[in-house]
């Protein structure tokens, strides 16, 4: 799966794939791996929470996503946008860089100290802002990946 997302992000990166096709590929994903949970796993995945992605227009962004989606504003500022998705939501960050800026793994019984605690265990240099109960690490490819709990909103 790690080759799969890393072939689509490179796609994207390098204009051959759309945000659209971007963002329902790691929806898939996520979904085919929550059905066919690991045996033996630290967490328990509990859903997609969210995507955040970086984009170069926030009016822009927010004028695609609402004109083809119907997707309404959570907030908006002139550095970020969320907008809602069902349950979840989308975010998008202003950068000069377009790509993925992170994605947010709901998972099942999250206690922030018991899994920064987990994920230090396991080498994974977990970071917490001050403050927050917003836990990031970097997988093996150095995608961002955020874990949180499963009533997590923006």
């Amino acid at each position: 799966m790690r080759e799969l997302i890393a072939t689509i992000l490179d796609r994207y990166e390098s204009g051959r794939v759309s945000r659209r096709d971007l963002i329902r590929t790691i929806a898939a994903l996520a979904a085919a791996a929550q059905s066919a949970p690991a045996a033996s796993s630290t967490f328990k995945g509990a859903g997609l929470n969210h995507i955040a992605v970086r984009v170069t227009d926030i009016p822009r962004t927010r004028a695609f996503y609402q004109g083809l989606l119907g997707l309404p504003i959570i907030s908006e500022s002139d550095s970020s946008l969320f907008l809602k998705l069902g349950d979840e939501f989308l975010t998008f960050f202003k950068n000069r860089t377009p790509g993925l800026d992170h994605y947010c793994i709901a998972i099942e019984n999250f206690k922030p100290d018991d899994v920064m605690r987990q994920l230090a265990a396991k080498g994974l240099e977990p970071r917490r802002p001050n403050g927050t109960d917003r836990i990031y690490f970097h997988d093996p490819d150095g995608l961002e990946v955020q874990l949180s709990a499963v009533d997590h909103h923006a």
